[in-house]
């Protein structure tokens, strides 16, 4: 009988027990879902926070430029940070599955731990690169370190899952980027509200805030940088790719919640490394080339990379830039208002179009993803952005001038079937779906395409929706998000598999000459 890595299934022999073991979570499992999804949190803390900060940063340093950064600026500041995931999720992607997730796992939480330091604390040169400069360089580092959690706790919420619950427990660590969202506005809103009469007697003290803002995302990498370090290594990890049964067994007895010790007195948690049984050397690119160069397991990886892309397109496009659009739409003080008062109002949007919208869709997402499916989610997810980004493309101008309300809940919407679909279910399918030994691979090079969607939407939508004047052409970019996650739903109704009720050794298949040796989608 194969292993499943932490699945109580494979300890019983009586079918009604398998099926409640199969449900069950350990104290050790909501530990390391704690431990991954802690990391999220700061993932969205730090990568959307900048959607706050830019208006401050015009405040504090265009002054003498309609206190906006100009519109290239911006979308470099929005977009290096995606730069930095694509190469820390294929980076560390490749890392994990050639060197083990325990090697791997934490290295990440330090790179954002140290960048988002230097981030807040970015200054200028006497002569030469400004703030800006710095600040970009950091963020790009930021993201190296952002790009790697993705693979490696995808991997890991999956490979220490059970069976049951593998959809639902992937789902909660990726839901913790709606609260990575929300705290950004609440402490946005918190901060404003401590440095009120200080900006209104001098902008220049918005410096303050954007600063602590940053500084307040280590907050929870600091609680869990250490767990993350010794954290022992999957079972499943272990088995199929070390090849090494006591390491597996000592890793299931962990996940278990079992105090057993070995014969010499140490404990699962201790050992975790096989040393006296070192795997043999993997050539992992070769074995991942062959294993890809077969259809059936090509259109997997395909499947997962192009919707992953598509949706990043529209998702980032509209959440990086949602101080836009809510201004853009009216929401946001008259020309006459204080700076204080454009940042406060363009904050309390932010936050309810996260809380209304973003949040109950990641949770929806959590109670309905282990019996719906992880397709269905993203097929109804991609029908429903059609439909919205079509409505409010079609009647922006009319809603903008007689209906902000309306507008503002088809925006809630809009961030609801997100969440409740291709945005939650793009992250949990690939670290489902391919074997072992290439699954953080797979889900790194997947988040990276749906990070390159993203630099695309960051880097084009400012001077997109600019053309023909300030935010002119923001109806057709709405429009345009509409036509592209209709490809979405396309990809994803052709070339994804359906992981629901399957235990991972279901993906373990590798292709050969005979096309009935692989799963099949």
């Amino acid at each position: 009988m194969s292993t499943e890595d932490v699945s109580p299934t494979t300890l019983s022999t009586n079918g009604a027990d398998e099926q409640k073991a199969r449900r069950k979570i350990t104290g050790r499992q909501i530990r390391t879902v704690l431990v991954s999804s802690t990391g999220f949190f700061m993932d969205a803390y730090d990568i959307f926070v900048i959607n706050l900060v830019l208006p401050m940063l015009g405040f504090v340093y265009y002054k003498n430029q309609n206190n906006t950064v100009p519109s290239d600026i911006q979308g470099i500041l929005k977009g290096i940070t995606n730069v930095g995931n694509l190469f820390g999720q294929i980076i560390f992607g490749i890392l994990g599955d050639k060197k083990g997730r325990k090697s791997i796992y934490g290295i990440e939480l330090l790179i954002i731990i140290i960048a988002t330091l230097g981030s807040a604390m970015a200054g200028s040169a006497a002569t030469g690169v400004g703030v800006l400069g710095f600040l970009g360089f950091w963020r790009f580092l930021l993201g190296i370190g952002i790009g790697g959690d993705y693979p490696m706790s995808a991997t890991v919420s999956s490979e220490w899952s059970s069976e049951g619950r593998r959809g639902q427990m992937l789902a909660l660590t990726f839901s913790m980027q709606g609260w990575g969202q929300f705290a950004g506005a609440l402490f946005d809103i918190i901060l404003l509200a401590i440095f009120k009469h200080p900006i209104e007697s001098d902008q220049i003290n918005i410096d303050y805030v954007w600063r602590i803002l940053f500084a307040l995302g280590i907050l929870p990498a600091i609680c869990t940088i250490y767990s993350r370090f010794h954290l022992p290594e999957s079972a499943r990890y272990a088995e199929k790719v070390l090849q090494d049964t006591e390491l597996a067994e000592k890793g299931k007895a962990y996940a278990l919640g079992k105090k057993n010790q070995d014969s010499n007195g140490t404990s699962p948690t201790q050992r975790i490394l096989p040393s006296d049984n070192p795997s043999k050397e993997r050539r992992h690119f070769r074995e991942f080339c062959s294993h890809f160069s077969h259809w059936s397991n090509l259109k997997i990886l395909l499947g997962t990379c192009s919707t992953w892309f598509l949706l990043d397109i529209a998702f980032y496009g509209l959440s990086l830039n949602q101080s836009i659009v809510l201004s853009a739409i009216g929401f946001a003080p008259n020309s006459t208002a204080s700076p204080w008062e454009v940042l406060w109002k363009q904050a309390i949007g932010n936050l309810i179009i996260t809380f209304l919208g973003s949040l109950p869709g990641y949770y929806v997402t959590v109670f309905t993803v282990e019996y719906l499916g992880r397709k269905t989610i993203q097929i109804i997810g991609f029908t429903m952005e059609i439909i919205l980004f079509t409505i409010v493309a079609a009647a922006f101008n009319p809603l903008k001038e007689h209906a902000e309300a309306a507008f503002i809940v088809l925006f809630v919407l809009i961030q609801f079937f997100f969440q409740f679909g291709a945005n939650a279910t793009t992250f949990i399918i690939p670290a489902e779906v391919f074997p072992t030994r290439f699954r953080a691979t797979a889900h790194g090079l997947s988040a990276a395409c749906g990070k390159a969607g993203a630099i695309l939407a960051a880097f084009a939508f400012n001077v997109l929706v600019d053309h023909g004047g300030k935010n002119a052409f923001l109806p057709q970019t709405l429009g345009i998000f509409a036509g592209v996650q209709l490809l979405g739903l396309i990809a994803t109704i052709c070339l994804i598999p359906e992981s629901k009720g399957k235990n991972l050794d279901y993906f373990e298949g590798v292709q050969t000459s005979n096309p009935e040796s692989t799963v099949q989608s």
